[in-house]
């Protein structure tokens, strides 16, 4: 009856995992066309690149953490689909220190501020490990293999420095934001719209849909997200910019 039980969790949670790929597809598909490139910037396990190949896409990895990496090459060794690149992105080549976090390596990051202050720090994780990258740009990685049409950016408050390394538009991109570093996000949109983006959207949480029911201006994405962070201190999500 236990081995029953264990069967029928880990089914369900499979089958919830896959309905939520499913949902988060159909939602990225808007934007994401068969044969498109798409960038996913900080891939960890490749959570994120399952769904991207949902949608048709050719995928390529920015990955810095090896234990991702072996993950991922044990994943997509076979797939022609996937290109792997053990490397961080930043405003430049060269070389940085990426501070890992072994209890969960989703939260490291390369921001040291990230590391002392913040909703992660408040629940006691620590980042306990440190270990030097190479780091190249957007804009390089764009000349190596081509302009994406969407680009995701989650890489715990190095966002900004992410897209300094970027000098040119892509169609769409989204980056991650959350409560305590909405500054940073306020110059992430302020970067974006120097390279000539006009139109934002959000989506909250693990959301696999926009919480506002049209693309409008910075101005009002940065306060709309102030006002609904003032009702929830710990609220995150991604910001979704589009040039189109």
């Amino acid at each position: 009856m236990k081995k029953y039980i264990v069967s029928v969790f880990m089914l369900t949670n499979l089958t919830s995992s896959l309905l939520m790929g499913s949902v988060e597809s159909t939602f990225l598909k808007s934007f994401i066309k068969n044969g498109d490139v798409v960038f996913d910037v900080g891939a960890n396990v490749g959570k994120k690149t399952e769904v991207y190949l949902a949608c048709g896409a050719r995928v390529v990895c920015f990955e810095p953490q090896p234990e991702c990496i072996a993950i991922l090459n044990s994943k997509y060794k076979n797939n022609d689909n996937v290109i792997i690149e053990q490397i961080g992105l930043a405003d430049k080549d060269g070389y940085l220190e990426l501070f890992q976090c072994l209890q969960a390596n989703t939260i490291s990051t390369c921001s040291q501020s990230w590391t002392q202050e913040g909703r992660f720090v408040e629940q006691g994780y620590t980042w306990d490990k440190k270990i030097i990258i190479a780091v190249s740009t957007l804009d390089h990685m764009i000349a190596k293999y081509g302009k994406p049409n969407f680009c995701k950016i989650d890489v715990e408050n190095f966002e900004f420095e992410v897209l300094k390394g970027l000098t040119q538009p892509i169609s769409y991109i989204s980056f991650e934001f959350a409560s305590e570093t909405i500054k940073n996000t306020q110059k992430c949109v302020d970067y974006l719209i120097a390279l000539g983006y006009q139109h934002f959207n959000v989506s909250l949480g693990e959301g696999h849909s926009f919480a506002l029911k049209q693309w409008v201006s910075a101005e009002v994405l940065m306060k709309k997200l102030e006002t609904m962070i003032e009702g929830d201190a710990l609220l995150w999500g991604d910001v979704y910019a589009s040039c189109i």
